[in-house]
């Protein structure tokens, strides 16, 4: 499904209702096996749901904008516009949005502190498993 503009749209999200319990998670890297293996991770996560991925910093905030995700996997050395930018305009257009800043480098290798721009925490890419995801959620998801 699609909007006329031919952006992708999410399935209903944790976001989009008390009811349902679907977390709907947006990755954002602009390598596609990453892509793909976050994807497969996400899907092996009963709960959640994988939403259209973002290959740039632009194309999540355009892809932001109408999919409302409730979670980001958020590369931190994206060409361009990096995720610590993408992810300090993400949350301040999208404050329900749950931003995690995922990268191959150790978090020290950074070239920023993760929240100061909005991310909520960091995640190694080699730690991303259906387990890491459902904690990530239920330490930094709405308590609502």
């Amino acid at each position: 499904m699609s909007t006329s503009d031919g952006i992708p749209m999410s399935p209903t999200s944790a976001s989009g209702s008390d009811q349902e319990t679907t977390v709907g998670v947006m990755v954002v890297d602009d390598q596609e096996s990453f892509r793909r293996a976050a994807r497969a991770v996400i899907d092996a996560t009963p709960g959640f749901a994988p939403l259209p991925d973002a290959a740039s910093g632009l194309e999540a905030l355009e892809f932001a904008q109408h999919l409302q995700p409730d979670l980001v996997l958020m590369d931190a050395n994206m060409p361009g516009m990096d995720g610590f930018e993408t992810a300090r305009r993400l949350t301040a257009a999208h404050p329900k949005s749950v931003v995690v800043l995922v990268s191959i480098e150790d978090q020290d290798g950074l070239p920023g502190t993760v929240t100061s721009c909005g991310a909520v925490a960091f995640l190694h890419k080699r730690e991303l498993r259906p387990a890491t995801l459902r904690a990530l959620w239920t330490l930094y998801g709405p308590t609502d």
